[in-house]
């Protein structure tokens, strides 16, 4: 019988045991199937063996040869040892150098057979000979294994401090040869057949030691159809799990609302714009989606200034108008208290009343007491707040909507938490608690409109957002016109200050973003302490004020409203107004030290202007040195205001790994693929997922396959369990 890979300790693989256990463990591998998928990085071509006499400078090349030195030679000056080994091939000489090494002359002896690869470097006293700095080597014996590090394609793999690159691959060769034959390959043969997949085994071996013939730089570029294959099997799991998760969804009991939309008729009416294209095609999915007997889970994104505060408006007058609640969670008291304020104001003459709840330490307790009475009791329709929300002791009578802004500062789990403060038990269908039958409780769960206004590019969000459908309002209001960007260097603050004095001439307002609020030693940045007080005396017969995430949640509603009033000229800031702070007459931004920004945040910070009539600009202030990937961050804003291309450019510059800093907590991780180089399949692995899905809702003709992803979730699937 053979291994069950999954439960089978690392430590037993042949070379690991207890203590090189523990530095796998730092790797992330704690069972031999983890190493099996602890793919290589790159790959470098030793297969090709050549003369020493015809080597050249700078390739990397492998020589075969015999030892006729090896001796440790002291450096003086750098007080330290060199171990120098020459090797012949009887056309010329060659010699390996390892500084700080002696400890490796034992293992060698004159006359000894070698194999050597490395990058071919001239003898810098001499000016001629060849030369290898810290060369694999290999003894030519007459074992198997003897090619394992040269004269094949090599496979590279990323370690940890004690475990060399070397002793790694060796590991790997012998888990391999002794662990294939137990692998287990669950995918559908239907499935591998249609999208021309080989076989697990093949395509695990030939990953980690690809057969002759194989083309390096398809292997580093992660195209090879054996890597294919693997990327594939982890996208096909991922969205196996995220399509059970949408059908879970999709059999819940919902509110079939049926209102006649005089409410949302009545607030239009009061608007004094009309809705865009995009924003009545949104709604429209969206009341669609409200109608059905089963929980709406949308995402609804937008760039910077689209609207969606307004369709989330007419979302929630349509909840209210059947009867029921809607809460709307914001991440910030900034941002909630600004939505509550602009609501409050949009449907005050409604009839209908809206309440701010938050954590501040400034509401009495008595008034905390008496406002979740009101909402207990169902007397307050509309509760806007912050995780405060979702705290104990916090209850609704009929949440009937629940909507999340800026979904990327929230977890799985609180969207969940303020979901189930709707859900109202009504009676046991079953008592098994299984992840297959999400709909076990018979509950009536509420609308969930999840917002972002922080573009995602599509691929991206099929992975961060895959039980969601999906909405974009991709249409600015008639009339904004887009922020005229500009980068400037630390030598043309002249010129920024004659445009800020220009402005507030004309009676608008100008924020001045810094990234720290403090000036330190460990960084040198400039900051918004003593980037105000430089300002002040610039500038001083204007108002200048400063807001940070350091001011007392009060503090910083005052700084604000005072901005929104007029009565500041210059608002010095860190990156607290990121998000939701909409001042219409703020018509120009200064980012200082832009190169130290990401790109979507220097997107969101610029949304922040161009809220008005008038001609907005955000001037980018860079200071040297600039990054290659800073350069690139400030040449697209300079370039470009669609947050969807600029996205995109994020994820490109950053990679998925640092993109997903957003990532819901409760997904699993993504180790073998990259959703901007597998795109296509992942959009391959979403269509067979779902598809097999909609055939077989339990997996029940595939229970190797079911357990498979069970694993690979690792139970998180329980976090999506909004019922």
């Amino acid at each position: 019988m053979g291994k069950n890979l999954s439960e089978f300790p690392v430590q037993y693989i042949k070379g690991v045991g207890p203590r090189r256990a523990k530095l796998f463990n730092t790797l992330g591998i704690k069972t031999a199937e983890e190493a099996l998928y602890y793919l290589p990085y790159r790959y470098e071509d030793r297969k090709n063996i050549k003369k020493i006499s015809a080597l050249g400078y700078g390739r990397l090349e492998t020589v075969i040869g015999k030892v006729v030195a090896a001796e440790i030679i002291k450096l003086p000056k750098r007080n330290m040892k060199l171990f120098e080994l020459t090797v012949s091939d009887g056309s010329g000489l060659v010699k390996g150098k390892w500084f700080n090494q002696p400890f490796l002359k034992k293992n060698f002896e004159v006359g000894q057979e070698v194999i050597l690869s490395g990058v071919v470097k001239r003898n810098p006293y001499r000016g001629i000979g060849f030369e290898f700095d810290n060369p694999e080597y290999e003894f030519v014996t007459d074992d198997g294994d003897a090619f394992i590090h040269t004269a094949r394609i090599v496979p590279i793999y990323r370690t940890t401090s004690g475990l060399s690159v070397r002793q790694l691959r060796t590991i790997m060769f012998n888990l391999i040869n002794t662990c294939i034959k137990d692998v287990s390959d669950h995918i559908p043969d239907e499935i591998l057949r249609r999208n021309n997949f080989p076989g697990l085994t093949e395509s695990i071996l030939n990953s980690h030691f690809p057969e002759s013939g194989t083309d390096t730089d398809s292997l580093n570029s992660g195209a090879s159809i054996y890597q294919k294959r693997l990327y594939f099997d982890e996208l096909f799991k991922f969205e196996l799990g995220l399509s059970v998760i949408k059908r879970g969804k999709e059999v819940e009991k919902g509110i079939a609302f049926s209102s006649d939309g005089i409410l949302v008729k009545k607030f239009i009416g009061t608007l004094k714009f009309k809705l865009t294209s995009a924003q009545q095609r949104v709604f429209d999915e969206i009341i669609h989606d409200m109608r059905k007997p089963h929980p709406m889970n949308r995402l609804l994104q937008g760039d910077v200034g689209c609207g969606k505060t307004v369709i989330a408006v007419m979302a929630m007058l349509t909840a209210a108008e059947c009867g029921y609640q809607a809460a709307l969670m914001a991440p910030t008291e900034i941002l909630a208290g600004q939505h509550y304020i602009n609501i409050h104001r949009m449907i005050e003459d409604m009839g209908l009343k809206v309440c701010l709840m938050t954590g501040s330490k400034n509401i009495l307790r008595g008034e905390r007491e008496a406002l979740r009475c009101d909402i207990a009791s169902g007397k307050i329709n509309i509760i806007i707040g912050t995780h405060a929300l979702i705290q104990e002791g916090v209850e609704f009578k009929n949440l009937g909507l629940a909507i999340i802004d800026e979904q990327h500062k929230f977890g799985v789990m609180q969207r969940a938490l303020l979901k189930k403060k709707g859900s109202r038990v009504q009676g046991f269908k079953g008592s098994k608690k299984d992840i297959w039958s999400p709909g076990h409780l018979d509950t009536l769960t509420p609308d969930v409109l999840v917002m972002t206004a922080t573009p995602i590019p599509r691929t991206l969000s099929m992975t961060l957002y895959g039980d969601l459908d999906y909405s974009v309002i991709d249409e600015l209001p008639p009339g904004r016109r887009p922020v005229i960007t500009r980068l400037f260097n630390a030598g043309q603050k002249e010129y920024i200050y004659r445009a800020i004095a220009e402005e507030t001439k004309k009676s608008r307002q100008v924020y001045v973003v810094y990234p720290v609020i403090d000036e330190t030693e460990k960084t040198n940045l400039k900051s918004a302490i003593i980037g105000r007080e430089a300002l002040e005396k610039i500038f001083p017969k204007l108002k200048v004020e400063l807001i940070h995430g350091r001011l007392k949640p009060q503090e910083r509603e005052n700084v604000m409203a005072s901005f929104k009033k007029g009565e500041i000229d210059v608002l010095v800031s860190t990156t607290v107004i990121e998000v939701g702070v909409d001042v219409p007459n703020a018509a120009m931004m200064l980012i200082v030290h832009a190169e130290r920004f990401g790109l979507s945040q220097l997107h969101q910070l610029r949304g922040r202007v161009g809220r008005g009539g008038s001609q907005s600009y955000c001037f980018l202030l860079m200071y040297e040195p600039v990054s290659e990937d800073a350069g690139r961050r400030l040449d697209m804003m300079v370039k470009s205001s669609d947050g969807f291309k600029i996205a995109e450019e994020d994820l490109s510059i950053r990679g998925p790994g640092e993109f997903f800093g957003t990532r819901q907590a409760g997904m699993p991780d993504l180790k073998l693929a990259n959703i901007i180089r597998d795109a296509r399949l992942l959009d391959t692995a979403r269509k067979e997922a779902f598809a097999l899905i909609d055939k077989d809702a339990e997996l029940n003709s595939f229970p190797e396959l079911k357990r498979g992803i069970e694993m690979f979730w690792k139970g998180k699937i329980e976090l999506f369990k909004t019922s």
